[in-house]
This record gives C-alpha cells, structure tokens and sequence, in this order.
C-alpha cells in the first residue's frame, strides 16, 4: 500500500511493433516490480483523431492488451482496463475544463504538430483541443505520483502538474503533482532506414513468428556504398548496425570493427543480427501463442482491472465533489 503510484497507457491501435515495446513496454514492465500500476487502454484517446471510423477499435483493444501481456505484463500485479470502462475520467475531465485556460492546451506543442502531421483529418474539434486535459483526468484521477512517458509527452505532464496546481490553489488540496519518468528509448529505424511506423509498411511487430522476423531483417536497408563484401562498410549508415546496437550489446564493438575493415559481409551479419533478435523475441512470441484467440481471458482481465480503477476513481471523485462544494 505505501507503492508509489504510476499510470500510464496507449491508444488501441492494433498490434504492437519493436519500438513499442523498447519505447514502453519494457519500461513498464520493470515498473510493476516497484510500484502499483495502473496500465489504460485509452480507447476514448483514440477518438480525438480517429472519431470518423471506429471498426476497429475493438479488435485493436483486444490484440493491443494481448501484446501487453505477451511482454511480460502480469494481470495480478498491475490494474489493466479500460479507459471507457471507468466513467470518471469523463467526469474529472469535465470538471477541470471548467478553469482550464484554453490558452493552455493552444500551447501544447503536439497540437499544433499532429494538426500539421495529420493535415488530411479534421481535427478542428474540442475533443481533439482538449486531449491533453482528458490525459490530465486519466493521470490525477489515480492520484498517480508519477507518469512514465516518451520526451515527446513532457509537456503534457507538466501541464497535467499545472492543472493538479491550480484546482489545488482554487478549491482544497486533494492532487499530487505527478513526476515525469521518461523512457530510456532505444531508438529504432524502420527495416527500410526511414522511422518505424505502419503507415510505411516497415515494421517488425511484436506478433512475428521466428521465420517472419528473419525474413524481414534479410530485407534491411544496409551501406549503399558498399558494393563487394569484403568492401569496407560505414555501420554509421547501416539499418542492420543500429538493430545490433540494441540487440547485440555485448558484441556490438566487434560487429562494427569487423564491418569497418571488411571483414563481414551484409548477408553474414543479416543471419547474426536474426538469430539475435529471434532469440531475444522468443518468450514474448510464445506467449502471444497461449493467448492468441482467447478474446474472453482478455475481456476478463479488462473487466476485473476496470472494476479495481473504478474503486480507487470513485474515492478520488468523492474527494472532488467535496472539494469543489458539489455534495450535499
């Protein structure tokens, strides 16, 4: 009970690829060790810039939680649920946009990235406006004392330290000013060197089985300058070299010695950088294979964690509604 507590979730987008899990999941999982966790799905984040088609959300909740799991999330030590599952968040949100300045979330420097990233979309709406304060909602709504995020997300935990700040100062104390943990990222390009993203169809997801990920790693983009394979090769370009450098730690020195001088040939250290990362991936892809087609385990699992969020939740909003003179 004396666990610092830490909230943190996605949005459902399908299945999960590497830089998820070195990005996240993997931090996650060591965090369950030394805190109480709480891991949302946040399916109503998905909606500020998907509002227009939602078929797949729920297929993508399932695969989503799957790979969760499959990375070593374990359901008894941490709460996984739902974000729609827990009506407070809703709640809370509306009540802080009551004394939210809109000038607040106007600044958030990923608005006015993702309008300009997603030029094709409308996303002239409050919901999208107001996505920072709903992520606001879902971190104070636990009381959480800190958030594990990428760089990228910063800034929304300090505005979520402004708005906890702020009600604080207007009514009574009732928030903690969470803390930022940010994600030691091991950054990965995607197999064709550009950035891994399903929108360029150049990913090594999670869900591969062993023959899928070699195949891919065959297809990486390696030194165009190097012709011959006892060329000598330029790692600092090479797609192949940055995967060893997460991969192959303990070996990566000599990869690029013997690579610089000529040494190794491209197919050679495709093989070696494949075994490798088959390896590493091993337990996470057999246990995807317990899980797979057991949508009922998964709903089971969301159904438990959101009826444990909406405990804690509900007692949050007590606190609040009495904070604010909303009780009678």
């Amino acid at each position: 009970m004396n666990q610092k507590v830490i909230l943190s979730g996605m949005r459902p987008t399908g299945r999960l690829q590497l830089g998820n899990l070195l990005g996240a999941l993997d931090n996650w999982v060591k965090l369950q060790h030394t805190h109480r966790c709480f891991f949302s799905v946040v399916d109503w984040h998905a909606l500020t810039t998907g509002y227009e088609d939602t078929s797949e959300i729920r297929e993508n909740v399932y695969e989503m939680v799957t790979d969760w799991l499959s990375a070593g999330l374990d359901p008894e030590k941490n709460v996984i649920f739902r974000q729609s599952d827990v009506k407070e968040h809703a709640e809370l949100y509306l009540l802080f946009s009551m004394f939210t300045p809109i000038s607040w979330l106007e600044r958030c420097p990923t608005y006015k990235d993702q309008i300009e990233q997603l030029r094709e979309k409308n996303l002239a709406t409050y919901g999208f406006l107001g996505y920072p304060l709903l992520q606001a909602a879902d971190i104070l709504v636990y009381r959480a004392d800190a958030v594990p995020v990428g760089e990228d997300q910063a800034p929304h935990i300090e505005m979520t330290r402004e708005v906890a700040r702020r009600f604080n100062h207007l009514y009574k104390p009732v928030f903690p000013e969470p803390a930022t943990i940010l994600n030691k990222v091991k950054l990965l390009p995607g197999i064709d060197g550009r950035k891994m993203s399903k929108s360029y169809g150049n990913t090594i997801e999670m869900s591969e089985n062993p023959d899928e990920i070699r195949r891919k790693v065959t297809q990486m983009i390696t030194d165009p300058g190097r012709i011959r394979k006892d060329d000598p090769g330029n790692p600092d370009v090479c797609t192949v070299f940055s995967f060893h450098g997460v991969f192959s730690a303990d070996a990566v020195a000599d990869v690029e010695a013997v690579c610089r001088r000529g040494e190794i040939g491209c197919v050679q250290c495709k093989k070696q950088l494949g075994e490798k990362l088959v390896s590493y991936m091993e337990p996470i892809f057999e246990r995807r294979q317990q899980l797979t087609g057991k949508p009922e385990y998964i709903r089971e699992i969301l159904e438990s964690g959101a009826k444990k969020a909406s405990e804690v939740a509900a007692k949050t909003m007590e606190l609040v509604r009495e904070a604010m003179n909303l009780t009678l």
